[in-house]
């Protein structure tokens, strides 16, 4: 899949809140994260209508070993609304709230 369109949308770095029950179990059960069908962010719902892309970014072992580990999972989606948003799974939380590991990086919005 091309990945020229990255950087696109305005760029957001919310997180998102994840619909209960709607994470995607055969991706879970394959040790990934689960893309939820549904989350909120900002007081709205969106729903993801298809994935248009995904890829997933990896940094050194912060132990001094040579190994690699995946830090993120990347979705670019579009929304049953027709926007495009760039949703993010992050496998090694900054923040002390682990709960935070699904986030909005950005939003092309979709023809009104």
């Amino acid at each position: 899949m091309g990945k020229s369109n990255r950087g696109s949308g305005s760029f957001v770095s919310e997180a998102i809140d994840p619909a209960a029950d709607t994470f995607d179990v055969r991706a879970m059960s394959a040790g990934e994260p689960g893309l939820p069908a549904r989350f909120r962010w900002r007081e709205s719902e969106y729903e993801v209508a298809r994935v248009v892309e995904k890829w997933k970014t990896t940094g050194d072992c912060r132990h001094g070993s040579d190994e690699q580990y995946v830090r993120r999972h990347w979705f670019r989606v579009e929304t049953s609304g027709g926007d495009e948003m760039l949703i993010y799974f992050d496998r090694q939380p900054k923040s002390r709230n682990v709960k935070k590991r699904w986030w909005l990086a950005s939003v092309k919005k979709g023809a009104p």
